[in-house]
């Protein structure tokens, strides 16, 4: 996975617990990140509802980005990070 706009998206979310919107609904979103930035997992859930997103995504030593999806397809983990609006 090569997406400026994904990376610049997910750097863009706070570390740790916080709530947004996406799709009109309001989700509560863990994100966490290892100390060398290596280790990425983000996991959602609607918090009036049942939908969740849930994804790894690891960086290899060439740098390259490595999107792992946890039973959900990668568009579905990709316009969730790109539209998700976290509360201000």
């Amino acid at each position: 996975m090569e997406d400026a706009e994904f990376d610049g998206a997910l750097g863009r979310l706070a570390q740790g617990y916080g709530e947004g919107v996406y799709e009109g609904r309001r989700y509560g979103v863990t994100v966490r990140r290892s100390a060398d930035g290596r280790r990425n997992s983000l996991f959602a859930r609607e918090l009036a509802g049942t939908d969740i997103v849930s994804f790894n995504l690891y960086r290899t030593a060439s740098d390259r980005a490595l999107l792992k999806p946890c039973e959900m397809s990668s568009e579905k983990v990709v316009a969730f990070v790109l539209e998700f609006r976290p509360d201000a």
